[in-house]
């Protein structure tokens, strides 16, 4: 029961980690991930009912060892995972530059193509210098020297 509660909490924070923004908190989501799978992997091996891999046994007896196959497959993801963390960790400190351009702003909000598209749409309404909208007639009536609509109050 202890090993599927500790599998359950890894894979609780492995999500909650992913579904953040930053990187490097989405490598340390996967490796949680990895974790939580290991320790999946490791009680398919039956750990309530064998014994001690080697006890104290008479001569000629032997107890019920442990299952290798599911040991063979947590150590091979414990190489895979460890190469994948290493190389999704080194994305994340290269990469690093990228994910905000300007604290506070969303690079995604600046995109050139975004702006593109909205220098070709043909909107119907403008804003005040407050950005809250104002009817296009209001606008042309009310624009000041500057460009911008004052709203009427």
């Amino acid at each position: 029961m202890t090993l599927a509660i500790s599998a359950g909490l890894l894979m609780a924070g492995a999500v909650y980690l992913m579904m953040q923004r930053d990187m490097l908190r989405i490598a340390l989501g996967f490796t949680l991930l990895g974790h939580a799978a290991n320790l999946i992997l490791m009680s398919a091996g039956g750990t309530a009912w064998r014994e001690e891999p080697f006890g104290e046994y008479a001569p000629g007896e032997m107890g019920a060892v442990a299952d290798p196959v599911p040991q063979a497959f947590v150590l091979t993801s414990i190489v895979i995972s460890f190469s994948l963390s290493i190389l999704m960790l080194v994305t994340a400190a290269v990469g690093k530059k990228d994910d905000y351009t300007r604290p506070g702003r969303d690079p995604l909000e600046e995109d050139p193509a975004d702006k593109s598209i909205d220098e070709d749409v043909d909107v119907s309404f403008a804003h005040d210098s407050n950005d809250r909208p104002v009817d296009a007639g209001d606008a042309a009536e009310n624009a000041g020297a500057a460009g911008t609509a004052e709203v009427k109050e």
